[in-house]
């Protein structure tokens, strides 16, 4: 089956390159006819004005030597009757290009035919090109005394003469047209060769192996494709390993998460326990020593105050590894309660949300990651920004999922800031790009921060 599949692609790409070879050479064959039958139809419609023009000089020079001997056998009627004296003329006279003469007595009949064109006898024009080139005949009729004379135009002998050049022509024309076409076929052939060089190149590449390069060519508009396809290549290997380190992250974020959720999970379930005990026995020693022992009480008061800040310091960083809300509630809880919690640790700082659409349909490693964006974000605004208001909005627009992040603080400058050392903002980027988004951030000096992020939810069913 896999010879069959290769054996037809070999035929179709044999199949392309003859094609375009044969339609080039095909075109320059059509080019070159036309020229053949241009420049015939030039030589022929020439040949035919010459030949009438020549027949008809030659029959008028002629009929006027003619004309002057009857004249003269007129005025002299010592030479003899006109007819007679025509006679003897016309028999020492012989042969008359382009002119058939034949003189009859007062009878009708003949006295003299003037002989044959005898030039290029050899030489037999084709009766299409004796239609082409033949004028039409011209008869003069002169009554003598005794007898008639009768002049015909015959373009036989130029005829023939005009084809024997004409077929040199063509047979020049034919050996010129049958070279050219081989020149052609062979310029082609060499110069179309990197055809199926490129052609197995993006073969390879479409199999999947991005490695394959062309070399440089003669010719500079393969040379050009060459580069083309050379760049195409590289791009798509760069965005291949891109692709592949973007997944390599992603599996490793899940797998942080993961280990996230079991830390916070033990910590809940184990240290947790181990802090409630200790609590619980510190109030019992308390209560049992607040009157016989009031400085073992004191101290057993303190133990409690230390277990309950332990225990507050635990569940907080419980809620920044895993928020438990967030496998229980949900997205927009998860996210009502953590703007709550800032809310409550920053009261001098305004904090607004917004929630639009469906958000709880969207998938755990979505959820969990738009979570770890808006912890970054706010973060960074609380560390950096120096901001009076901070607003969060997210929305479900169709297939898109949007998320907006902006603050009022000092802001930065764009320009001066190398977003690649910004561990943040690379982190939430990658993020973003993981799941095929865009994300775009928006500062200027003094006028805030906007953190623009848009996620297809197509393109995160497909992860």
């Amino acid at each position: 089956m896999t010879t069959a599949v290769n054996n037809t692609k070999q035929l179709l790409r044999s199949l392309i390159f003859m094609s375009l070879k044969f339609r080039l050479n095909l075109l320059i064959t059509l080019l070159s006819l036309a020229f053949i039958l241009v420049v015939g139809t030039i030589l022929v419609n020439d040949t035919r004005v010459s030949i009438r023009e020549r027949v008809e000089a030659a029959s008028r020079v002629t009929v006027q030597l003619l004309d002057t001997v009857i004249i003269s056998s007129a005025l002299n009627p010592e030479y003899g009757q006109t007819d007679k004296v025509l006679q003897n003329f016309l028999q020492s006279l012989g042969y008359v290009r382009s002119s058939h003469i034949v003189l009859y007595d007062v009878r009708g009949v003949e006295l003299y035919t003037s002989p044959a064109s005898t030039y290029k006898t050899s030489v037999h024009a084709p009766s299409w090109f004796v239609k082409l080139v033949e004028p039409p005949t011209e008869i003069v009729e002169r009554r003598i005394r005794y007898g008639t004379l009768v002049v015909s135009s015959s373009a036989a002998g130029s005829i023939r003469e005009a084809w024997s050049g004409f077929r040199q022509i063509m047979w020049a024309g034919l050996v010129f047209f049958i070279l050219l076409n081989l020149m052609v076929y062979a310029l082609l052939s060499h110069s179309l060769r990197p055809i199926n060089r490129i052609l197995a190149s993006i073969n390879r590449m479409e199999k999947g192996d991005l490695t394959t390069r062309l070399p440089v060519f003669t010719l500079p508009e393969f040379d050009r494709i060459g580069h083309s396809l050379n760049r195409m290549a590289e791009s798509l290997a760069a965005e291949r390993q891109l692709e592949e380190n973007r997944q390599l992250t992603q599996l490793i974020q899940t797998h942080i998460e993961d280990e996230r959720r079991s830390l916070a999970r033990e910590l809940h379930d184990e240290l947790g326990q181990y802090v409630t005990a200790i609590k619980t026995f510190a109030v019992a020693i308390v209560n049992k020593t607040k009157e016989k022992a009031p400085d073992v009480a004191s101290n057993a008061q303190t133990i409690v105050a230390a277990a309950n800040e332990i225990y507050d310091g635990m569940h907080n960083i419980i809620r920044k590894l895993r928020p438990g809300a967030l496998d229980n509630l949900g997205l927009s809880e998860t996210l009502r309660d953590a703007v709550n919690y800032w809310q409550t640790v920053n009261p001098d700082i305004r904090f607004s949300l917004g929630l639009d659409g469906d958000l709880d349909q969207l998938g755990e490693m979505l959820n969990i990651n738009v979570y770890r964006i808006v912890q970054e974000a706010i973060n960074n605004a609380l560390k950096h920004a120096h901001a009076s208001a901070i607003g969060v909005k997210l929305a479900v627009d169709g297939h898109e999922l949007q998320l907006t992040i902006h603050d009022d603080g000092v802001g930065m400058n764009m320009a001066a800031v190398d977003q690649s050392q910004h561990f943040g903002l690379l982190g939430m980027r990658e993020r973003v790009q993981g799941f095929h988004g865009n994300f775009n951030l928006v500062s200027e000096p003094n006028l805030g921060t906007a953190i623009y992020i848009n996620i297809p939810l197509v393109a995160h069913v497909s992860i």
